[in-house]
């Protein structure tokens, strides 16, 4: 299976697990469903007043946690049934609040529904609908028309970072060469490393005071010819 690390532009988003052999085509559908749905799960959480967040709390909590971005520093893959089982858990509890059912203008109960109205929303600019998303790996697109092998090899064990983005917007930026954590620890070294060599330049420095040419009287007794007369006790 190959580890796609998926990506909104500079931002991690989820991990996900493919065959080599999945057509793009499916997979580019497979990515934007659990990237949509890993969004309408975060409109259910905040959208709730305060009286039913006090009631759902927990269920918030661990539908969060579900879909969270922490996953990905925690190794583990988000599938579309985990997306799901996110949404079931709010629905139940929201069924719990409202055993009546919620009226059909209810913003919790369109997005249940897949009715909700993002347009002009902050929220809506995120959504990528599955026919206009591409995903981008090594700058380049992954063709729908083309398997996911025809990129990456055979190696069902390789790892790559793939960007998903609408159609349209054009290539996303290059990941950089060396991780934001990385350039971090190089600059760490350098810097310890520049005061290593400031101590040794310093200790030179002084050392130098130890030199013969460095001695006052050194010229005096050179002329007086008791340069290398050396005293020992008889």
């Amino acid at each position: 299976m190959v580890l796609l690390h998926v990506k909104r532009g500079d931002e991690s988003q989820f991990l996900l697990q493919a065959p080599g052999s999945t057509e793009l085509e499916e997979l580019t559908v497979q990515v934007t469903r659990v990237y949509n749905g890993r969004l309408k799960v975060q409109r259910l959480c905040s959208a709730p007043n305060e009286k039913m967040k006090q009631v759902i709390k927990k269920t918030i909590e661990e539908a969060k946690a579900i879909i969270s971005k922490k996953q990905v520093e925690a190794s583990v893959c988000v599938t579309m049934e985990m997306v799901k089982d996110a949404l079931d858990q709010l629905r139940g509890a929201v069924m719990i609040v409202y055993p009546m059912g919620l009226p059909p203008y209810d913003p919790i109960r369109m997005e249940f529904e897949d009715k909700e109205d993002l347009s002009g929303t902050q929220a809506g600019l995120s959504v990528i609908k599955e026919s206009e998303a591409q995903l981008w790996w090594a700058a380049k697109e992954l063709r729908r028309t083309k398997k996911l092998a025809d990129y990456v090899g055979k190696n069902e064990k390789t790892k790559i970072i793939v960007k998903i983005q609408q159609r349209g917007q054009g290539a996303p930026a290059r990941e950089p060469v060396i991780s934001s954590e990385e350039q971090k620890q190089l600059m760490l070294y350098y810097h310890r490393r520049q005061e290593e060599l400031k101590k040794l330049e310093e200790n030179d420095d002084d050392s130098c005071l130890n030199s013969p040419w460095a001695d006052n009287t050194a010229l005096k007794r050179h002329f007086h010819g008791v340069n290398d007369i050396k005293w020992r006790p008889r």
